[in-house]
């Protein structure tokens, strides 16, 4: 079982991994072992998500699905398969967590009478400053 919220486990038989060489750390070894490790989520066989969980899911994570619906989520940090498999389970519960996070809506607010006075303010200092900047003309008797 993989823990993504307080609310939320995903069985590990609705994840599959496919393993295969990778390009990280390893030398002349890494050409040999199959220490990459995919993590694959099919989200339309999942029988945990709620329509609206998988409808979050799909919007926040378009980029990551796939047409099939297949969440993949691949890892080549460490040397050995092992290491890459658990990065690449805690990778994908950070994912899934943050997706199914709800974003807290901006409460709309308007600017305060004093800053709008302050603001009037500091335009008519400017204006007086450029004002006494400009040249003088001599005064015509």
């Amino acid at each position: 079982m993989i823990q993504i919220n307080a609310f939320l486990t995903i069985p590990l038989r609705e994840i599959q991994f496919v393993y295969g060489t990778s390009s990280g750390p390893g030398g002349q070894h890494v050409n040999r072992v199959a220490t990459k490790a995919t993590l694959l989520f099919h989200l339309h066989r999942s029988a945990v998500l709620s329509t609206a969980q998988r409808n979050r899911i799909f919007k926040k994570l378009q980029t990551r699905i796939n047409k099939e619906g297949v969440l993949r989520v691949s890892s080549s940090k460490h040397r050995s398969q092992r290491a890459n498999r658990e990065t690449v389970i805690e990778r994908f519960a950070l994912l899934l967590s943050d997706a199914l996070k709800e974003r807290k809506r901006r409460k709309k607010s308007s600017v305060s009478r004093a800053q709008k006075q302050k603001r009037l303010e500091q335009k008519k200092k400017r204006g007086k400053t450029k004002r006494l900047r400009s040249r003088v003309e001599p005064k015509k008797h």
